[in-house]
Order: C-alpha cells, then structure tokens, then sequence
C-alpha cells in the first residue's frame, strides 16, 4: 500500500475518533457514563477480542492467498528459463521458434499482464505468446531420442508453467468477499460507539484522546493492511511486482548470447506481436 496514503488515513481516522470522543466528553458525567466500569471493560473486551479473531483469521487467509501468487510468479519465471535451455534440444527450426517466443512470453508478462492485474482488468484472459507455443509445438516431429525427450519434458514443463500462472493471476481477484468486509466494519463501527461511551469529564483530554486514539488507530491500520493483503498487485509498499520474470529475462538474453544462439523475436520490448 502507499504509504503516505496509509498514513493519511490513519491519522484522519484517528482525528475524527478523538474529535468525536472530546466533544462527547463535554456533556459527560463525572466518572463517566457507566456506573460499573468493570462490567463495561468485560463488554469492551469481548467486542475486541470478537473483532480481533475475526480479523486475524481473515488475514491469515489474505495472506496465504498473497503468498500463493507470489510464488507462483516466482514458479512462472523459474520455468521460463528451464524451458528456453530444454528447447535448445529440438529441431533447430522449432528451437529459434519456441525460444523468441518464451522471450515474448516473459515481455508481455511483465509489461501486458503484470499492468492489468494492478488496474484489476486481467480476468480470465489467456497470454497469446502461449497459444503460440502450442501452435509452434504441434508441428514438431522429434527425430532423435533426445529430441523426444526434450519434448516430452517441454510438455511437462508447460503444465507446470501454466499451473504456476494460474496461482500467480488468483490473487488479483482477491479471496475477502464483500459480506465480510460488511462485518467487519460493522464491529468497527460499534467498537467506536462503545468506546464513545467512556467519556470522562473528571480524566484530562489527553488522557481521554489516547483511550480512544489508540483503539481506533490499531483497528484502521489492521483494515488497511487487510486490504493490502487482499489486492496483492496495488502499487506501492508489499505489493508484488515482476521482479522474478524480470530476472529471468536477463538470464536468458546473457545464455543465449554466451552460446551464440541467433534468435529472432516476433516482438517489441513490449511483448507485443511485430
């Protein structure tokens, strides 16, 4: 998430918090409104601790949803590479083929994919540099047993290439529905009221700011990191970017310039067909 953005809200949420709480102060009892403070903190504290359970768990699952599309952008890459040294052993013709258009693969990854899953437009889109490679694929008739090996394991390594893609586009439609959104800002909200209701004219400001300033904060900061978690591609701090295809770019254009391979790519440094 932005940080500066975070922070804004944060602070803003915590303002209005304080604000609010002062203002009740003033027509507040002395000692509050409640007469039995303890019974008050009991009801405080399982509001809390519902919110707090709920809220973890939701995180958990968020996250192990932020974790599976990074591996599996990780996995993507990875197998990319694998796959440009497994081609080099079919037929010539379908070798430069199927090398250019991995390297287009990998282009539009980072720079046609990767942009639509941060703006939430990707969907179900396949990449076309892949029904390339299968069109490329279905005229190879390997002729030697390493060639049949090759692409054997080419086969093998295209399922697991997809798989990981798949892992890596799941978390851009995110996993939190929007009814638990509901609830949780729901017992937000009444968190908030309760909290309104230990108004002490008899305790200074700051003392009375601070109760609810800090409640207030921790639950913002939580929800925001929950909606980090949920949209794994936003921009800014912790979100996933295509440092891994990137990489494996690189390594790629240094191997096949060290083994002298002369590779003419069907696309722009976009990934887009030329």
């Amino acid at each position: 998430m932005n940080i500066v953005w975070g922070f804004a809200v944060t602070a803003a949420t915590t303002a209005v918090a304080v604000t609010a709480l002062l203002l009740v102060r003033r027509r507040a009892p002395e000692d509050g409104f409640f007469t039995d403070g303890d019974r008050a903190a009991g009801v405080f504290g399982v509001l809390a601790t519902g919110f707090s359970v709920i809220l973890g768990f939701i995180i958990f699952l968020a996250f192990a949803s932020y974790d599976q599309s990074r591996i599996g952008a990780e996995q993507e890459a990875l197998i990319v590479v694998q796959q440009v040294e497994n081609a080099q052993f079919l037929p010539p013709t379908a070798a430069k083929a199927l090398t250019g258009e991995l390297v287009c693969y990998g282009r539009s990854v980072v720079n046609g994919e990767w942009p639509r899953l941060r703006a939430g437009s990707q969907g179900d889109a396949i990449n076309p540099w892949g029904v390339a490679m299968f069109r490329t694929l279905q005229g190879v008739h390997p002729e030697t047993d390493t060639q049949q090996s090759a692409y054997d394991k080419w086969r093998e390594q295209t399922s697991a290439r997809e798989e990981a893609r798949l892992d890596r586009v799941h978390g851009a439609a995110g996993v939190i529905p929007t009814p638990l959104w509901i609830v949780l800002l729901f017992i937000a909200a009444v968190i908030f009221v309760f909290t309104l209701f230990f108004a002490d004219r008899s305790e200074r400001p700051l003392v009375q700011g601070l109760l609810i300033g800090s409640v207030i904060s921790v639950m913002t900061v939580l929800l925001l990191l929950l909606n980090g978690l949920d949209d794994p591609y936003h921009g800014g701090v912790g979100g996933l970017q295509p440092t891994a295809m990137e990489r494996s770019l690189r390594m790629v254009d240094e191997a096949l310039g060290a083994i002298g391979a002369d590779v003419q790519l069907p696309c722009n440094a976009a990934g887009e067909p030329v």
